[in-house]
């Protein structure tokens, strides 16, 4: 009976400790934006809008919902009307860190990918940012940017460094910014920069920017402010909705 225990007990362990392995690479390979799973789902989402009337597998979200994350595509959907075989590995709903949205649902309806890493960062310094207003009147508000957007002070919050998020496009580190309120976003003007530097625009004073990243990358940028450009550089346009 002894040995019946080694021997079950020796079996589970192969087994679990494959089943940690082999889910460490699955986790790897399923943490980046992959072109071929965005081109299947673009696929699966054009011929269920072929099949239903223009209609889109789409979650329902409130109408104030910022726009780079209002249309979260529906993977239930799309298998249960055989559009697509499997959720991609690296969605959220699979575990991994994007979620998968569609960009102008009017006209091109494109797939495009949301990292949620960035949500959980701000989440995270949200936290630390109620329990500052606790004993506090006012959020940390730092250095001013402008009337209705400011930097984070660290200091106040006990962080060694400003906070900031590695971009999804350059690499760089991304600061975070709060408005008047004290709600917490991301601020793409390094990035946007750079891509208004290497793509051909039209874009004039008053035009939401951040479009020139949702156009050229996978990844949209979510949880920030409007930008809009003035003397060929990217400003904040607080007075729109996100």
């Amino acid at each position: 009976m002894k040995r019946l225990w080694l021997m079950i007990i020796s079996v589970v362990g192969i087994a679990m400790l494959s089943g940690c392995l082999y889910p460490q690479e699955e986790l790897k390979k399923n943490q980046v934006p992959d072109d071929l799973q965005l081109e299947v789902v673009q696929q699966a989402v054009t011929d269920f809008q072929k099949q239903n009337n223009g209609r889109l597998p789409i979650k329902t979200r409130d109408s104030d919902t910022p726009t780079f994350i209002k249309y979260p595509i529906d993977f239930k959907k799309l298998k249960q009307n055989g559009f697509l075989a499997s959720t991609p590995g690296n969605a959220y709903e699979e575990g991994g860190y994007f979620q998968y949205v569609i960009l102008d649902p009017e006209n091109e309806a494109n797939v495009k990918l949301v990292d949620l890493r960035f949500a959980e960062k701000l989440r995270e310094l949200n936290f630390q940012i109620e329990i500052y207003r606790n004993e506090n009147l006012y959020p940390p508000f730092g250095e001013k940017i402008t009337n209705e957007v400011y930097k984070v002070n660290a200091e106040k919050l006990g962080l060694e460094h400003p906070p900031v998020v590695k971009s999804p496009y350059s690499g760089s580190n991304l600061p975070v910014v709060m408005d008047s309120n004290g709600k917490l976003f991301i601020d793409y003007r390094i990035d946007l920069f750079k891509a208004l530097q290497e793509h051909k625009h039209n874009y004039k004073p008053g035009d939401d920017i951040r479009m020139i990243l949702a156009e050229h990358y996978p990844i949209v940028p979510a949880y920030s402010l409007p930008y809009t450009i003035e003397k060929g550089e990217p400003v904040f346009q607080t007075n729109k909705e996100n």
